[in-house]
């Protein structure tokens, strides 16, 4: 069984990796900032997959890629993990990461969107529809109207919302790029490829910004460092591995909609665990917005 459908296994592992990754990368960039966590956790993951594709694949940095590989991992690598993230991590700090997560739900309709525009790929009215749907959960839940007013406002600052959307805009561009330049190479290789590049933006970022003193000072603390490795092993090692590895083994379309069940599936933990306040309507916005995104791979 899991021999025929192990891209869809895959694709479900990555859920609950990326819902792992979402909580404590939260909590651990309020603590000590969205750049020290995104460019620790990164340097960690780079060691963890430099050992292992060591182990596994008798090298422990991508030198058998192509250059055409190269290429459209390191467009994908500066694009999904060093802009896509690091708006997404500063989204964490605003509106927490269960709605970030729930704005994340439009990375497949905007690779659909992306595919159209650039790749002339078909798009039906059910894809539209499906569109509309997830949108509409997400509206849901960020936009109020208040008492006889008649403009819709937000619930969460909306600073805070676009950052998740570009986070979003990120990772779809980077997903494109990424199937670009994998094609049938090792999903953890790719990954190295990706995280290498995006380490290096990520220093060169924490340099113009002079922020190496924040780095300096994060990994001196031991709770988040803690979690920020527990994030690196989750989430750029096994959580894009994986999602490499779904995308390389089904149809890129089933992956994405087992993918974006993490704002459903992140709900009993954010309840349970980190103590946060969902509404009904939060819910229910969430699960609308899943919902869009079957509809939309029908």
């Amino acid at each position: 069984m899991f021999s025929s459908y192990q891209g869809e296994w895959a694709a479900l592992l990555t859920v609950i990796f990326w819902t792992t990754t979402a909580l404590v990368f939260e909590s651990a960039s309020l603590k000590v900032g969205s750049i020290a966590v995104n460019f620790l956790r990164l340097f960690l993951a780079l060691v963890i997959l430099s050992i292992y594709n060591y182990l596994a694949r008798g090298m422990a940095f991508p030198i058998d890629a192509t250059p055409d590989a190269w290429f459209w991992l390191v467009l994908s690598g500066i694009i999904g993990l060093v802009l896509g993230d690091y708006f997404l991590f500063e989204a964490f700090t605003l509106v927490g990461s269960r709605i970030s997560m729930l704005v994340m739900t439009l990375v497949p309709p905007l690779t659909a969107l992306i595919g159209w525009f650039a790749l002339g790929e078909h798009l039906t009215l059910m894809h539209f529809l499906g569109m509309g749907l997830t949108m509409s959960g997400v509206a849901l839940v960020v936009l109020y109207r208040g008492n006889g007013q008649q403009k819709l406002k937000m619930n969460y600052p909306p600073k805070g919302i676009l950052y998740a959307f570009l986070g979003a805009v990120g990772q779809a561009v980077g997903l494109i790029f990424s199937k670009l330049g994998m094609k049938d190479y090792n999903p953890f290789a790719a990954t190295q490829i990706r995280v290498i590049t995006s380490v290096i933006g990520f220093a060169i970022v924490v340099t113009v910004w002079k922020k190496w003193g924040k780095i300096s000072a994060a990994i001196r603390q031991t709770v988040p460092m803690l979690k920020i490795t527990t994030g690196a092993f989750f989430g750029p090692f096994l959580g894009i591995s994986f999602s490499l590895y779904a995308i390389q083994h089904t149809k890129a379309g089933i992956a994405s909609t087992i993918m974006a069940m993490v704002p459903v599936l992140i709900i009993p933990p954010a309840v349970f665990i980190m103590k946060q306040k969902v509404t009904t309507k939060e819910i229910i916005g969430a699960i609308i917005s899943v919902l869009g995104i079957l509809i939309f791979f029908l």
